[in-house]
């Protein structure tokens, strides 16, 4: 589990580390910069996260063909996932580039904030592409149990991608739209040598590198479960982020950095999810149900203490974290306050995503499917009380104090669709029917 989880969780963390370090470099240009970047942000990350099942499905499926002792039908597997990550990025980076000033629209962010969305929004889009393939190869190596790959790609990857930012941003000028132009470069140059790994792989093993549409659209059907679940587990981070965008300038510039301390938090406790998913889909394989089981068991108490140690470090880091994004300090105050509700919610995070990747793992698509959707409905009515309740949760002598009062308020909100989440993926995994094996589900 370790040999997995610990490169896994350093090659994740890059990815909110990218917008950690367009937050810092961002955050000093002024308020609307980063509120712009909060809502182009939130945009992008959805355009590309709905893929997300070209790495979990591809993990799950590569990993019960390694179990069951075909490496090349594994391979060959993987290839088709990344043809399909092709194909999906540049119709994905064509519609984000077009249509970036009603998307940005949609948040209902100031105009100031808005046309610093677009103009970040247009120009990552051309990395797009490069993301999705990297989310297809990644699955690949992690079907492979291999971490350590990905994780050299990220870390080459993240360090480019501040150099270039800084280059861009304060050493031409270019502003908001720089930072975006250095994200599409490193993404992109992960992108590329990842390629060159897997590609280097399938050749030794003679594994198929062309593009059979059979495959490719069977990757596609694999894949629908997978983009329902995430298509509305996005839909509930839009949405937060929509009424986070009501509250002001001040409330969203700050909940753009708490929820990007948010996903750092996530994707390092999502490493266990990842030796989850890997370890449950070569168990399964194999046929040993009783290794799955046990597996499931260690990682969830793993997740419990991980999210523990790491709400203790974000609880003794909540006053000092936000002087390194913003030198606002109502926005400063309004994300303190954000970062203890963020703090507090991390061991039910750590069950969370450790459940989850156990069940994509086991290729439990379906059922994960219907209930994020379900998880959707019932969290609609909480986080939209909170945007008919704006004014009064605004009003107050202290515009200060009221801003982060909201932006709590929210908070808690989003913790109770956490909660929502753990009792349904726990209910699931206490039962029989994702234990499936075999090499195919």
């Amino acid at each position: 589990m370790l040999r997995l989880a610990v490169p896994a969780f350093l090659a994740l963390v890059a990815e909110p580390m990218f917008l950690l370090a367009d937050s810092a470099i961002i955050g000093h240009l002024g308020t609307t910069q980063l509120a712009g970047l909060g809502v182009a942000s939130a945009a992008l990350v959805t355009a590309a996260n709905i893929f997300v099942f070209l790495a979990y499905g591809t993990t799950s499926i590569v990993a019960r063909q390694i179990g069951a002792g075909s490496e090349r039908t594994a391979v060959t597997a993987g290839i088709a996932g990344v043809w399909l990550a092709v194909g999906l990025g540049l119709v994905t980076a064509v519609v984000v580039a077009l249509a970036a000033t009603p998307i940005a629209h949609l948040f209902g962010a100031s105009p100031e904030a808005l046309e610093h969305a677009v103009s970040y929004l247009r120009v990552s889009a051309i990395g797009i592409p490069g993301m999705l393939v990297v989310l297809a190869v990644t699955g690949v190596l992690r079907g492979m149990q291999d971490t350590r790959t990905p994780l050299v790609a990220s870390v080459v990857g993240f360090g480019s991608n501040i150099v270039l930012n800084v280059l861009f941003v304060y050493g031409l000028g270019l502003g908001i739209a720089g930072s975006a132009l250095g994200t599409v470069i490193a993404q992109t140059g992960m992108a590329t040598g990842l390629v060159i790994v897997v590609t280097s792989h399938a050749r030794a093993i003679d594994a198929s590198l062309h593009p059979h549409p059979g495959r490719v659209l069977h990757a596609a059907r694999e894949g629908v479960p997978l983009l329902v679940r995430t298509l509305a587990l996005r839909a509930v981070i839009v949405v937060t982020t929509w009424v986070a965008a009501g509250l002001g300038d001040v409330p969203l510039a700050a909940h753009t950095v708490a929820m990007t301390v948010w996903s750092f938090l996530t994707f390092a406790l999502d490493a266990l999810a990842i030796a989850g998913q890997a370890l449950t889909g070569k168990a399964l394989g194999a046929g040993d149900v009783a290794g799955a089981r046990s597996a499931t068991r260690t990682m969830v108490w793993w997740g419990v203490w991980g999210g523990l140690a790491l709400g203790l470090l974000v609880l003794a880091g909540h006053t000092v974290v936000p002087d390194l994004f913003t030198t606002d300090r109502a926005v400063q105050s309004a994300l303190s306050a954000a970062l203890v509700v963020v703090a507090l919610s991390q061991p039910i995070s750590g069950v969370v995503f450790v459940l989850d990747g156990v069940l994509i793992g086991a290729g439990d698509g379906r059922w994960l499917a219907v209930a994020q959707v379900v998880m959707l409905v019932l969290y609609l009515p909480l986080v939209l009380w909170v945007h008919a309740s704006t004014g009064s949760l605004l009003a107050g002598a202290d515009q200060v104090a009221a801003e982060a009062h909201a932006l709590v308020v929210l908070w808690w909100v989003f913790v109770g669709f956490m909660v929502i989440r753990g009792i349904l993926l726990g209910w699931r995994a206490r039962g029989d029917s994702w234990l499936v094996t075999g090499a195919t589900r």
